[in-house]
């Protein structure tokens, strides 16, 4: 009887260090797939933490007075193509371009779209597939 106790005690052991360490792995695992991009602090106009697949935003409130820039990075294998559209300076809309997104590390670029805009302006992400993650912020730093 002694043995059939100490038998189940050892199997219920194990048991609980075999769920410890897959909630372990699984939190590891959930922690790699952290923000792309941090909070843009009291400088964002716009934090897109995340999003998945093709989208875009809209920004508004742009102060003339101060420089203006978008950040965008992705991550999960592809590519995505960013448009803008600045309908009230045609002359200033910069041209589309294509961020690769490498499958375990975000990539980041920043676009500077300098002093001057006002109003807002439009982005439009096209993703190369549909469980591409990716995130954006607009700032305007004082």
């Amino acid at each position: 009887m002694k043995h059939t106790f100490q038998r189940r005690r050892t199997a219920l052991t194990l048991a609980a260090t075999a769920t410890a360490l897959a909630l372990a792995a699984g939190t590891a695992q959930a922690a790699t797939q952290g923000e792309l991009l941090p909070h843009p602090g009291p400088d964002g106009l716009i934090w897109v933490p995340e999003q998945t697949g093709s989208s875009g935003f809209v920004s508004g409130g742009l102060s003339a007075r101060l420089d203006t820039y978008t950040t965008f990075a992705c991550e999960g294998g592809g590519s995505m193509v960013v448009s803008f559209t600045l309908d009230e300076h045609p002359d200033r809309n910069p041209a589309p371009f294509t961020l690769d997104c490498p499958a375990d590390i975000p990539a980041r670029i920043t676009i500077p779209l300098g002093t001057g805009l006002h109003g807002g302006f439009g982005a439009v992400v096209t993703t190369s597939t549909p469980t591409l993650r990716w995130a954006a912020t607009v700032v305007q730093p004082e």
